[in-house]
């Protein structure tokens, strides 16, 4: 169950640092630098197999919460001195974004994690996503 945190957590930032979106903090880079070999695993399983418009769509669902988990815990984190205390942060994190992931209708953790995988292998799914994240971002404001 920790490894699958883990892995939500480090590809989400993963996915970030690939697309362009916000920098990196303290957090994700501790984040992507603990699940590298898990990283090496989803991308051997993820690519090759051509990913549905409704799996795109329910990642950028997906994506959209975990972000929102990742900015309200990036804060917090980068404010926090004790390492201690953002050890449990960081924890807490990486347990919304999985949940975030888990209620998400039309798609499951290994399929976010794998889609995820896809998109910092092949430009034309991180586009696709990009896309999605851009045709949905008004609709979440």
């Amino acid at each position: 169950m920790i490894t699958r945190h883990k892995l939500v957590a480090s590809l989400t930032v993963a996915f970030l640092s690939v697309a362009g979106f916000s920098p990196a903090s303290a957090f994700e880079t501790a984040q992507s630098q603990a699940a590298q070999p898990t990283q090496d695993q989803a991308d051997s399983k993820g690519a090759g197999a051509p990913i549905s418009d409704q799996k795109i769509q329910a990642f950028a669902v997906a994506y959209l919460q975990v972000d929102k988990v990742r900015q309200e815990y990036s804060a917090k984190i980068d404010a926090t001195t004790d390492a201690a205390a953002k050890e449990k942060l960081e924890a807490e994190a990486s347990k919304e974004m999985v949940e975030a992931v888990e209620s998400s209708p039309a798609i499951s953790v290994e399929e976010y994690s794998s889609i995820l995988s896809a998109a910092q292998a092949d430009p034309a799914v991180a586009k696709k996503i990009q896309e999605k994240l851009q045709a949905g971002a008004p609709a979440r404001q």
